[in-house]
């Protein structure tokens, strides 16, 4: 099966430098829309047998620009939503004096089990995560899936498949519409693509976190 993970298009939050969790349901900004059907114009030839996405705005949006041309049905799945951060919705990064992620590691070395204030912990968020993955290789073995959702969810599906521990997180970034591709083999789950921007007009885009 081929599972090709997709990161929301940006938003207002985005440009804003504001942590953006399952809380807040915002929508694409204009850039985000522009990104989105960037996002379509790339997977039309693609022969996709379902798309997933989170139910929040901003990934539901961009998964149905990317669904329309195949005459596909998004498919909304609440375990796909965006880590619960709690207390932290909707604050500025400024205010964290760090960037999220690397805040977010202080939270959870090694083993990434405890919650967040008011929210969820790394672990949590993997098991809901890496359980809508389970649920379509069950219904689409051997076939092509897109899952749009958010951030943190696509690194947990990503760091789940490769069995790393929430302590690299600061090492990788996926920018709004990244695309990365697992694929499963006999031996398992394997990264063949991460945060693939080349189909963005670059003049349009904007590197916003």
């Amino acid at each position: 099966m081929k599972l090709i993970l997709v990161r929301h298009a940006e938003t207002d939050w985005n440009k804003e430098r504001r942590i953006q969790g399952g809380g807040s349901d915002t929508g694409l900004s204009d850039l985000g829309v522009k990104q989105a059907r960037q996002l379509a114009s790339y997977f039309q030839n693609e022969n996709i047998a379902a798309v997933c996405s989170s139910p929040l705005k901003r990934a539901y949006d961009t998964a149905s620009y990317i669904a329309k041309p195949h005459k596909i049905e998004v498919n909304a799945d609440d375990r796909l939503k965006e880590i619960h951060v709690g207390d932290l919705e909707g604050i500025s990064w400024a205010s964290l004096g760090n960037s999220f992620s690397q805040f977010l590691l202080q939270k959870w070395q090694g083993a990434g089990k405890e919650k967040l204030p008011g929210g969820e912990s790394f672990v949590d968020l993997q098991d809901r995560t890496w359980s809508c993955m389970e649920n379509l290789r069950e219904s689409y073995d051997g076939g092509t899936a897109v899952v749009v959702s958010h951030y943190f969810a696509t690194l947990a599906i990503i760091f789940k498949a490769l069995d790393l521990l929430p302590e690299y997180l600061p090492k990788f970034r996926i920018a709004n519409g990244g695309i990365s591709i697992i694929e499963y083999a006999s031996y398992g789950p394997r990264l063949t693509a991460f945060n693939n921007t080349a189909f963005i007009d670059c003049e349009e885009y904007r590197c916003t976190g």
